[in-house]
């Protein structure tokens, strides 16, 4: 399991000042602890959610005691994307969570060969599991689009032992639809935009005569 060791936070610190000592700000809670301010080293947070994603295990060593937890959530930067600030949830071993896991796509469709166009629809599936059993992501293979009217749904994915999906198991993760429906596509937006236009400049020139 991963560990990682964080202090006590003072929340009138600007957290500023605590990211520029080289640490982010950061909280842990759960459905029974009351959110506590923490700081963590930024690189070794980095390296952390690198290897553990949001549902491996990682062991919080905090200056009461060890935790187990989840990174819940992290703020980026929004200009250079770095983590600025972490949510740690923590967790009981023997207590199922619902988590959302990322898909990861990879191969190629060789459906495309035949002029049609890969839908990536999911991106992440919500499961429960305990949180032992937690997978850092779910591996969707391309290259089982090999037809027009190919799709890969929630079943054709490896849940894993003990992982259920709290998304219906027809649920589509990924497609293929062809070069001409997205023309179709496109079209159409381009006249919806070409109606509202003509719809408002009717209603501009019986303004005007209004007017007049």
């Amino acid at each position: 399991m991963i560990t990682l060791t964080v202090e006590a936070r003072d929340v009138k610190v600007n957290p500023k000042m605590i990211r520029r000592s080289g640490n982010i700000p950061a909280v842990f809670y759960g459905s029974s602890h009351p959110s506590t301010p923490i700081t963590v080293n930024k690189i070794a947070f980095v390296k952390a959610y690198q290897q553990a994603g949001s549902s491996a295990l990682i062991s919080l060593q905090t200056p009461t005691g060890v935790i187990d937890a989840i990174i819940h959530d992290v703020a980026l930067d929004p200009v250079i994307g770095d983590a600025i600030h972490a949510d740690f949830y923590i967790v009981a071993k023997d207590h199922k969570i619902e988590v959302d896991i990322p898909v990861e796509f990879v191969g190629i469709a060789p459906a495309e060969k035949l002029g049609g166009i890969v839908m990536r629809v999911l991106h992440e599936v919500r499961v429960e599991s305990l949180p032992g059993k937690l997978p850092q992501h779910f591996i969707v293979d391309l290259s089982k689009l090999v037809s027009l009217d190919s799709q890969i749904t929630i079943a054709d994915i490896v849940l894993g032992d003990g992982v259920r999906s709290m998304v219906p198991l027809t649920e589509v993760v990924a497609g293929m639809t062809s070069a001409h429906e997205e023309e179709e596509g496109v079209a159409a937006a381009i006249n919806m935009d070409a109606i509202e236009v003509e719809k408002k400049g009717k209603k501009e020139e019986e303004a005007e005569e209004a007017a007049a």
